[in-house]
């Protein structure tokens, strides 16, 4: 039986499976994808949120926001917050549920991968130069742009009659993309709370062979980051009225 929670839940499974799956295949030791770069990562992100979103609706959530940032933006934008923490609570179990999946599937990969770092980067992210100031402001600044151009992709003076139905999620990963490329480089563009949060909890959880600690003090600007950059967003199209 589909529902909204079961799309948010499975939708974001499949994206953090996809998108962490990516820096695993390029940052483990004897991965055939070992090295292959930060082009290979943006886009297997991409491709990751425009799979889950797929999903999403299948499963049941016609929004499809996977994202707590997200969700917040429209809260804002529309003043229903009656989604906010039921989606949340399914984002985060389905980031969680994605990043022992990515564990499982490169399990033999761990033990062979020497650096801690390379393997908590195949779960949560971390800043290239760390200052708590500026890696907060790059994460308003890429989900702000995040939740702002998915409203304007749906808002009805761009998608109106002639948008094909099925062709958002193309146009979110897209999106993703542009946003990794662009504004990634920084701090690795969590631009989502529960793509950073759940796959962290997993790593301090999860048996992974060799793993360091789970950088919990900077957790925090992966998750405050895009709830303000997300909330910031809602208000403008608020404002403006799309």
């Amino acid at each position: 039986m589909t529902s909204p929670i079961l799309g948010e839940f499975m939708g974001t499974l499949v994206l953090v499976l996809l998108g962490n799956a990516v820096n695993a295949g390029v940052l483990l030791k004897k991965s055939k994808a070992e090295n292959s770069g930060w082009i290979v990562i943006t886009a297997g992100w991409a491709f990751a949120v425009m799979c889950g979103v797929f999903v999403a609706i299948a499963c049941g959530s016609s929004d499809a926001h996977l994202n707590p940032a997200v969700t917040l933006g429209f809260a804002v934008r529309s003043s229903d917050f009656s989604k906010l923490w039921p989606y949340v609570a399914a984002q985060m179990l389905g980031a969680f549920a994605g990043a022992i999946l990515v564990w499982i599937h490169y399990l033999p990969h761990w033990a062979q991968t020497p650096d801690a770092a390379s393997k908590l980067a195949c779960f949560s992210t971390s800043p290239a130069i760390r200052n708590v100031v500026t890696n907060l402001i790059s994460e308003i600044i890429g989900t702000f742009v995040l939740v702002l151009v998915v409203g304007a992709i749906f808002s009805k003076a761009v998608a109106g009659p002639g948008l094909a139905y099925g062709l958002g999620p193309y146009l979110v990963g897209s999106l993703v993309w542009g946003v990794g490329l662009s504004l990634g480089g920084t701090t690795g563009y969590a631009i989502n709370p529960a793509r950073d949060l759940g796959p962290r909890l997993a790593h301090t959880i999860l048996p992974i062979a060799g793993k360091g600690n789970s950088d919990w003090g900077y957790a925090g600007i992966p998750v405050v980051g895009p709830l303000i950059g997300g909330a910031l967003a809602g208000l403008l199209m608020r404002a403006i009225h799309f």
